[in-house]
């Protein structure tokens, strides 16, 4: 299922664009608008868990470990 997210704050990340290729490097600024499928999980981290997903684009790419803190649900 596709949900509408909003970001809230920039993301810098690693934009999966096949496993053939090397990941790209990417910044999503702030206020974007996009359709996602989200796979939710909690990553350990120096200063304790912090909930994040994964986001599956359209367009077939995806993006690993965003923080929850970082986008909102429009719908």
């Amino acid at each position: 299922m596709y949900h509408t997210i909003v970001f809230s704050q920039e993301f810098a990340g690693d934009l999966e664009v096949s496993r053939k290729q090397p990941l790209e490097r990417v910044k999503i600024p702030s206020g974007t608008r996009v359709r996602v499928q989200l796979r939710p999980h909690v990553v350990e981290t120096p200063d304790g868990p912090v909930e994040t997903a994964d986001l599956f684009f359209e367009d077939g790419t995806a993006t690993r470990d965003v923080p929850f803190d970082c986008f909102a649900f429009v719908d």
